[in-house]
């Protein structure tokens, strides 16, 4: 099996990656890899009435510590929500540097069937600094309307258990329909049951270099 050792994983916003990816991210972790993480903005503007403009900030940060990624390999970003298309140089710009730093065998992105703009761009640019590296695709259901399950990875009930929790460091956004732990829960049944698992995630292979 392969067992990448040097992984970045990118979120176009606070709690993408943890969604579409937390119980792979923990399981990387617990077997020894080196996580590092990109948020590329704040989305203060979508925050609930009343709330500090780096509430998700101080969120993302937590459920990093939850999953086991040390502080110091979390990058938070503040391009303007649902703007992304305007800014694609500067974040190429900083998924290069990220590469030169970093030098990744994994990196994980959303799907390249997210219709969400400022995941689309995220994806692309990625695809762009990253041609030498295996890149897979995460899903986040309601914004996926043609995904293709490609690759599975085997969840264990700690590396679900891990996610849940990592999820529940939003509090500002619990009250959004996939904040429910019955989502992300029912997801990962859904994916292990189709390939015999108890749970699994489900990733599209957007680029596979072979070890």
């Amino acid at each position: 099996m392969w067992n990448p050792q040097s992984v970045l994983v990118l979120a176009p916003h606070t709690d993408d990656y943890e969604i579409g990816a937390g119980g792979y991210i923990h399981r990387l972790i617990s077997g020894g890899a080196t996580l590092h993480a990109m948020a590329f903005s704040t989305a203060a503007e979508s925050l609930p009435a009343g709330l500090a403009p780096d509430t998700l900030a101080h969120e993302c940060r937590e459920a990093a510590r939850r999953l086991g990624i040390p502080a110091g390999n979390l990058d938070i970003h503040d391009f303007p929500v649902r703007r992304f298309p305007e800014h694609r140089q500067p974040i190429l710009e900083l998924l290069v540097a990220a590469r030169r730093r970093i030098a990744p065998d994994l990196v994980l992105v959303h799907a390249t069937t997210d219709v969400h703009q400022d995941h689309q761009v995220i994806t692309q640019e990625a695809i762009r600094a990253f041609k030498g590296t295996t890149i897979l695709g995460y899903e986040l259901p309601w914004n996926d309307l043609q995904f293709s399950a490609q690759c599975m990875v085997q969840l264990s009930e700690e590396n679900l258990q891990a996610k849940l929790h990592a999820l529940e460091a939003y509090g500002s956004q619990m009250h959004r329909a996939y904040a429910k732990p019955d989502v992300p829960t029912g997801l990962a049944r859904v994916r292990g049951v189709s390939v015999g698992f108890d749970y699994a995630e489900a990733f599209e292979v957007i680029r596979w270099i072979q070890p």
